[in-house]
């Protein structure tokens, strides 16, 4: 059974996707913020916000998994490069998530507040965009990893319809200390996120945007001495250039080259 289920759904990824996204979105984390954008609302009226945000964010994270990456390289722009805005953005919400500064945004006039900001950008905000995308690139296309992150999408999504659909009853049942308790770890979790993914000098010679490929000059059937080689490598890594070593082909000129030597 667990060997059929492998075969159509990658689990380990299905499971870091869920644990990924449910820190970075929040779920408990959303009840009162949600109540109080919803404070002058009906019963029935916060059912439908809940539903059009949750529906709101999940379109919106599925097309930037789905696009994201056209998206990217018709900007020239590098995975790496755009990890970097969203580790400042994930840092900046656990600083107010740990210090219990974080204020509910006020409600524009006119402005269906579960479009914005509740759907963009407080949930679907540019650190669950750019894990799904890092995501997608794990999975290298394959579709069980298609069908884990699409899966772990899905459910963390459901979360937050059900936090958000019984947000009263969760907040009498937390209370204000269980709600800031939750809150407290899940800003925690989200700064190990954040540092995580803070650049690095290696993420700025990513293989996405690398040079073209070079070969050391070699005539073929000529063996490279290894010093040659190790002195190559050093300089090719100074220039920060991805390097593919290429092995002389073995062919008919290795042995004329062998029969002129006898």
């Amino acid at each position: 059974m667990s060997g059929a289920l492998a075969s159509v759904v990658d689990l380990r990824l299905l499971g870091s996707v869920f644990v990924t996204l449910f820190v970075i979105m929040d779920p408990p984390g959303t009840v009162p913020i949600f109540l109080a954008l919803t404070g002058s609302m009906t019963a029935r009226q916060r059912v439908r916000a809940a539903r059009q945000a949750v529906c709101v964010a999940f379109a919106v994270i599925l097309a930037f998994a789905v696009f994201g990456r056209a998206l990217l390289d018709y900007l020239h722009i590098s995975l790496p490069a755009l990890q970097g805005p969203a580790a400042c953005c994930c840092c900046s919400s656990p600083s107010s998530l740990l210090t219990g500064k974080d204020e509910a945004p006020g409600q524009a006039e006119g402005v269906n507040v579960a479009l914005v900001p509740l759907g963009t950008p407080l949930l679907a905000g540019p650190g669950a965009i750019v894990a799904t995308m890092v995501f997608v690139q794990r999975g290298h296309g394959r579709a069980t990893a298609w069908v884990a992150i699409v899966i772990g999408v899905l459910l963390v999504h459901v979360a937050l319809w059900l936090a958000m659909r019984f947000a009263g009853r969760i907040h009498r049942v937390l209370g204000e200390g269980g709600t800031t308790l939750v809150t407290r770890i899940a800003g925690l979790l989200l700064s190990a996120i954040a540092v995580q993914w803070s650049p690095t000098p290696s993420a700025r010679s990513s293989p996405d945007r690398a040079s073209p490929r070079r070969v050391p000059p070699c005539r073929p059937g000529r063996r490279v001495r290894p010093r040659c080689r190790a002195r190559w490598l050093r300089r090719a890594r100074r220039r920060r250039r991805l390097v593919v070593w290429v092995r002389p082909p073995a062919g008919p000129a290795r042995r004329r080259g062998a029969g002129r030597r006898r």
